[in-house]
């Protein structure tokens, strides 16, 4: 019997636009010079200093960054990126086998004891909220003023609908979440990009932040990955800078990916995928970058058919930790979540912090102030291990 054909491989999925830039940091004055050169500010919000801009014809784009730098030389300027959600159907889990909750140890929290929930923002496809895991919850969607969509506006809702339910699905339905009670400001920036994923770019994903930065938000959920961007990095150190603190999905790019942004920027939650047998997500990217671990494979999630897979469905489960500890502590600096975090995970893999588990599976935090600050010490086989000071 000859062997079955190997299934087609899908096209490698666009990183960026093809004419257009980012900048950040330019000033009227500036913007001037470069429309009388060709350009055209296609984006840009009252409230920021992010623009899109659409590069000349028969200018390379390495040319027009180039360009940008000639005007202002502090600016920030680069691509415009695509960022894409990190989830997709998975039967690696069928009914009654997988227990999420139960993996980490989260038990249904004394709200009371911990203080008032901070609100939760994600940044995420449209939401279903009639679906039977959100209807009446408390969650409000947003979408920033003047953001163009593709395709005749087509919205995925699948994506976001896990991710919400995940956080905050009601207890009663068939996909309770983590924090039943939780307030959820959900932006929606993403359209569909293939029959798996959905996308947005650096311009609806900054758009997206800066709308919850100004409302106040300090816990943001970013389910999502994408390359390495300046003006990117730019505007998530402005927030951490104003407190906020980001969790962020790995990457589903495989152990030989590149690093997945924005998990990959410094004080960044980056979160991978295990199963219900503490393995792995085979598809998940590794490094360095990788700060702890949360069930993430074979998730039945709202909004779907099927167990759904991916670093995009781990993220919630942190973001929900992270939204005990914010509540219990909320004056804590942005830099106390992660050994607040680490300290309590429960390590997988080599012993100590490793590309694959960063430093291990999460586990309920209590309530309480964020532990105290990790000492990382290096042991005679170069494996990092973290104590308590």
């Amino acid at each position: 019997m000859s062997a079955a054909a190997p299934a087609p491989q899908s096209a490698p999925a666009p990183q960026r636009a093809t004419n257009e830039l980012v900048a950040a940091g330019l000033t009227p004055a500036n913007l001037a010079e470069l429309k009388a050169s060709g350009f055209r500010v296609k984006a840009g919000a009252s409230a920021s200093d992010v623009v899109t801009l659409e590069v000349p014809r028969g200018v390379s784009l390495a040319d027009a960054r180039l360009a940008v730098g000639r005007v202002n030389a502090s600016a920030a300027s680069d691509f415009n990126h695509f960022y894409y959600t990190d989830g997709g159907p998975n039967p690696g889990c069928t009914e009654g086998q997988c227990a999420p909750q139960q993996m980490i140890g989260w038990t249904a929290p004394d709200v009371a004891a911990c203080g008032p929930l901070p609100t939760i923002g994600m940044v995420d496809t449209a939401i279903d909220l009639e679906n039977e895991a959100l209807k009446g919850q408390a969650i409000e969607t947003l979408v920033p003023e003047g953001l163009v969509r593709g395709r005749d506006g087509a919205r995925d809702t699948s994506h976001g609908t896990a991710v919400a339910a995940i956080i905050a699905g009601r207890a009663d339905s068939s996909t309770p979440g983590l924090l039943p009670g939780a307030r959820i400001l959900a932006v929606d920036v993403f359209q569909p990009a293939d029959a798996q994923r959905s996308r947005t770019d650096v311009t609806g994903l900054t758009k997206a932040i800066e709308l919850l930065v100004s409302r106040g938000v300090k816990i943001i959920n970013l389910s999502l990955s994408g390359p390495d961007n300046e003006v990117l990095r730019r505007v998530i150190e402005k927030a951490q800078d104003a407190g906020v603190i980001f969790i962020a999905a790995a990457g589903n790019g495989g152990p030989g990916a590149k690093p997945a942004y924005p998990a990959a920027y410094d004080r960044v939650i980056a979160v991978t995928a295990v199963d219900a047998d503490m393995k792995a997500y085979a598809r998940a990217s590794r490094g360095s970058y990788v700060d702890v671990a949360a069930p993430g494979v074979g998730i039945k999630a709202a909004g779907s058919a099927e167990p759904r897979s991916g670093t995009s469905y781990a993220t919630p489960f942190v973001a929900a930790a992270v939204t005990l500890l914010r509540a219990s502590a909320p004056e804590a600096e942005v830099e106390d979540f992660h050994p607040a975090l680490f300290i309590r995970a429960r390590d997988l893999g080599p012993v100590g912090r490793d590309p694959v588990y960063g430093w291990g599976l999460l586990q309920t935090p209590d309530c309480g102030t964020p532990a105290a600050p990790l000492t990382v010490s290096t042991s005679q086989d170069d494996r990092s291990i973290a104590t308590v000071e």
